[in-house]
């Protein structure tokens, strides 16, 4: 281990233990143990999780919020314990900010459909940037498309930092919205998004963050940021899959129509009118998904034991690792190499690509040694287009990630350069 990542790890990191608790991690891959990099597109389960799925199914479930009997209100008790532990985990200032949606996706999804349906008109715009997911550009190119109005492009610079200076000309009266990821998926740029929000706010610009991969590996603070909504996925923290929240300001919330219809967002149906309920049961539309709520809340039980600020010094000393002993591999380059190892401006995601192969092979021929990477253009295609390359191989690290996974990375990566020829 080169010596700065050594002297970066945390020395009381439970590494050992926490391994332990994810059964997946003891498999085997091709008859070689599993070394699993992708964190960044779902992360593996600890067993508190699975256990609280399965005591949910086999003793604790039933549809929630309207029945009397006894486990239906000891659903309802556990369905709205998880979404406390949501609103402390992100410190929304109360539990009726904290909308349950199928995942990031739709949480923006909604936003665009119902606040930006009802608040955006021809002539005004959307700042989104660069290095968006998919997700935070596709819903404002639907709405664009609709409402006739101008999206607006924060770009990026050669190190994968966003270009603060070009953002601020962007704010002209027109801008009402600004959308932007907290870290970037493709590229493991942190973004300071409060420094973004701070110039939104004081223009009277409404903000979303999309914090899929940050609060996953940080901790976050709505109130402190300021933002007026903000978005994460369940599976990236250590939870279930189809599960999602999406935070916002109750004043808006309150302003905003519902986005889908049915049971449970109503107060009362008449054939001439419905009467809506309050948030957050007003886009709450439907069963739903209880025992992956109940998991999440699970999960965030998991990481808040850990604690935030250990497993983000963890996960810093094992970037440092790697992004060092990526450096000693012939044919390999990083893409939009951070300035510094150091600098704290890049996530646990590193996207690179090989003398001789494509992304895919790469993928492959690490597959075959047990590494688990990601290769493709990550839902990213503006990003791949912007570093002039048809696709990246991605490496990304989580809570259970070990200096030995990132030793055999390597190791692995040296003998996928000589079969490239490299």
């Amino acid at each position: 281990m080169p010596a700065a990542a050594k002297a970066m790890q945390p020395a009381t990191y439970p590494i050992e233990k926490i391994r332990a608790d994810f059964p997946i991690l003891s498999t085997t891959v091709r008859g070689k143990p599993l070394v699993f990099l992708d964190t960044a597109a779902s992360a593996q389960k600890p067993r508190a999780v699975i256990d609280s799925i399965t005591k949910t199914y086999e003793s604790g479930y039933a549809n929630i919020h309207r029945g009397l009997y006894y486990l239906s209100q000891n659903a309802t008790d556990a369905f709205e314990a998880a979404r406390e532990k949501i609103r402390a985990f992100i410190n929304a200032k109360q539990h009726e900010e904290i909308i349950l949606v199928r995942g990031a996706t739709e949480g923006i999804n909604l936003v665009a459909q119902t606040w930006g349906r009802t608040h955006l008109k021809t002539g005004d715009a959307v700042i989104i940037s660069a290095i968006e997911h998919h997700a935070n550009i596709v819903p404002w190119q639907m709405l664009r498309d609709e409402k006739n109005i101008e999206l607006r492009i924060i770009p990026v610079l050669d190190n994968g930092e966003l270009d603060f200076a070009a953002f601020k000309t962007l704010l002209t009266p027109e801008v009402k919205l600004l959308a932007l990821t907290q870290v970037s998926n493709s590229l493991g740029t942190v973004v300071p998004v409060a420094d973004y929000i701070a110039e939104a706010k004081q223009r009277g610009i409404i903000t979303l963050i999309d914090g899929c991969q940050a609060a996953t590996h940080m901790q976050v603070d709505v109130q402190q940021l300021g933002t007026d909504f903000y978005v994460f996925s369940g599976h990236k923290l250590y939870g279930p899959s189809g599960i999602g929240v999406l935070y916002g300001r109750k004043a808006l919330l309150d302003q905003m129509p519902p986005w889908q219809g049915g049971g449970e967002m109503i107060k009362e149906v008449r054939f001439e009118k419905t009467t809506y309920n309050d948030a957050p049961f007003r886009f709450e539309a439907g069963t739903p998904a209880i025992e992956a709520n109940i998991g999440l809340g699970a999960a965030i039980d998991y990481v808040t034991g850990i604690g935030m600020d250990a497993i983000h010094a963890h996960e810093a000393a094992i970037t440092a690792h790697a992004l060092e002993a990526m450096s000693t591999i012939p044919g390999l380059h990083i893409i939009a190499p951070p300035d510094s190892i150091y600098s704290g401006a890049r996530a646990s995601i590193v996207p690179f690509i090989m003398d001789g192969g494509h992304a895919s092979d790469i993928g492959a021929l690490l597959d075959q040694q047990g590494i688990a990477i990601r290769t493709g253009h990550h839902c990213a295609m503006p990003v791949m287009e912007r570093f002039g390359v048809p696709a990246t191989a991605r490496a990304s690290f989580g809570i259970y990630t070990s200096h030995g996974d990132i030793d055999a990375f390597a190791a692995a990566l040296h003998k996928t350069a000589k079969l490239l020829g490299a």
